[in-house]
């Protein structure tokens, strides 16, 4: 290495030491005052006191002792900020502190009053209205309203604690101090707040707790100080009936920042956030999930006249129209069939992601028993049936639920028991003979059956030949001989 690499870089010759000195202190500033918190880097720690760079021509010094930790341990090095309070100023020194604490005496209040300086003080018990606080030997009262900035719901909870307060009332030679921790948190929430506010923009992504429920939506805490609010309409892409249903108080939710607006008072904003826009729209995938005559279960969420909303996934609707309800009987009332919050299969008919729409049939997954018809049933047998409807035409007779036929009035007038069956009811049973099976129409004609005329009826009555059947079938044989 030369010897010009080694040598030392001189001033320029026009630069003084004097000119680099004023250079240096034109970039300094005296602009602080007793009471002023500021931040300041540490640059040396002695035996018992901390210097610091207040910015300023002079430098900062505090306490080493008040900076120990809970093992009584200084846990800081050189580099490390600090925010410190001024408590006192002079040519050659500024002191600060934390806060004042320790045992002082009335001056050092009177002092901290004036200049609105923080004082440490112990919560020794409740009293009416408040707290009494133990401030440099001293007791103190802090109204219930000023220990906080939230709510206190349990005063209790605050005996014990140690906390920075500001003295916000000092007379009677300090008999009677009044003293506020609200002040200083609000103070420091409002710093929060700005340097929120500075970096949040609309689409931005955020946590937020929720504090209120309320019937439109909900509040959400993002920082001390600064809520939003959820729609419940944004609380997911479920349809909620209520927004207890999908959160409670307390809760920490992914939002998403839809808009940021200025509220009534200077300074406050409106925002709006969202939940369901953290994640993705379920229809954009619905193809993924769903195909044509799948079965599927699904929730009632409406009931409407023309039919019912099932919901098949979180965010999808689709809809089962009245005539896709049942194969088993005719629906006049959805509501009559079902309820919502229930759960029912359902089976996907088509859907249409772009209109956000799905075709859905409840009767088509529990399946069609107009299928089997022609094996369970044949031409010419007697069955038995249940009056389900008299017309001016005929009878509609359920076979078994979803299978109906009519047996026709111009049958009945030819019955030999035409008497008996005019006096049926709904709901009671008779015996028909099955004439006629239409499976593509899903009907089937039905005639009124002859006992006497037909093998069946033994089967009906369960074919046993016991001495009541035999006693009764010979009566009517009597009967029709006596006839002729």
């Amino acid at each position: 290495m030369t010897e010009k690499d080694t040598t030392p870089t001189e001033p320029e010759e026009n630069e003084s030491f004097a000119d680099l000195l004023e250079a240096y202190s034109s970039t300094r500033s005296d602009d602080i005052q007793v009471g002023d918190k500021i931040s300041c880097p540490i640059i040396a720690v002695g035996e018992s006191s901390v210097f610091v760079d207040t910015g300023t021509k002079v430098d900062g010094v505090v306490e080493k002792q008040e900076l120990m930790d809970e093992k009584d341990q200084f846990p800081f090095a050189e580099g490390d900020i600090l925010e410190l309070y001024v408590i006192a100023r002079a040519e050659d020194e500024i002191r600060l502190s934390r806060a004042i604490s320790g045992i002082g005496g009335l001056n050092m209040l009177q002092e901290a009053y004036s200049n609105k300086i923080p004082v440490e003080g112990k919560v020794s018990m409740t009293c009416k209205g408040g707290f009494r606080v133990e401030v440099l030997k001293h007791s103190a009262f802090c109204p219930i309203s000023q220990i906080d900035i939230k709510y206190v719901e349990q005063p209790e909870e605050y005996v014990g604690q140690i906390y920075e307060f500001l003295i916000i009332q000092f007379e009677q030679n300090g008999r009677n101090i009044v003293i506020s921790r609200r002040n200083l948190l609000e103070k420091e929430q409002q710093k929060n707040q700005q340097a929120f506010f500075a970096d949040l923009k609309i689409g931005d992504v955020v946590d937020a707790r929720v504090t209120r429920l309320m019937p439109y939506g909900v509040f959400a805490e993002l920082v001390p100080g600064v809520e939003g609010m959820i729609h419940i309409s944004e609380l997911s892409w479920s349809r909620l009936a209520k927004v207890e249903d999908a959160v409670a108080p307390g809760d920490l939710l992914q939002t998403k920042v839809l808009s940021i607006n200025d509220g009534k008072k200077p300074g406050q904003k409106k925002i709006s956030l969202s939940v369901k826009q953290v994640t993705i729209d379920p229809w954009q995938n619905i193809g993924d999930k769903f195909s044509y005559g799948d079965k599927v279960k699904g929730k009632i969420t409406r009931c409407m006249n023309f039919g019912v909303f099932v919901e098949i996934a979180p965010g999808i609707e689709g809809l089962v129209h009245i005539s896709e309800m049942s194969h088993v009987k005719r629906v006049h009332n959805p509501a009559d069939e079902v309820n919502p919050g229930e759960t029912v299969f359902v089976m996907v008919k088509e859907f249409d992601a772009a209109k956000k729409r799905v075709s859905l049939s409840m009767k088509d997954a529990q399946g069609d028993p107009w299928v089997l018809v022609e094996e369970k049933y044949e031409v010419g047998k007697i069955i038995k049936g249940q009056l389900d409807q008299k017309e001016r035409f005929g009878y509609f007779i359920t076979l078994e639920p979803g299978i109906t036929g009519l047996l026709p009035i111009s049958a009945i007038k030819k019955a030999e028991n035409y008497a008996d069956l005019e006096k049926l009811k709904p709901g009671q049973t008779l015996l028909v003979n099955l004439l006629k099976i239409d499976k593509t129409e899903k009907k089937i004609l039905l005639g009124p059956a002859n006992p006497n005329d037909s093998d069946e009826w033994k089967e009906f009555t369960g074919n046993k030949e016991d001495t009541f059947s035999a006693l009764g079938e010979k009566l009517q044989q009597a009967l029709r001989s006596a006839k002729k």
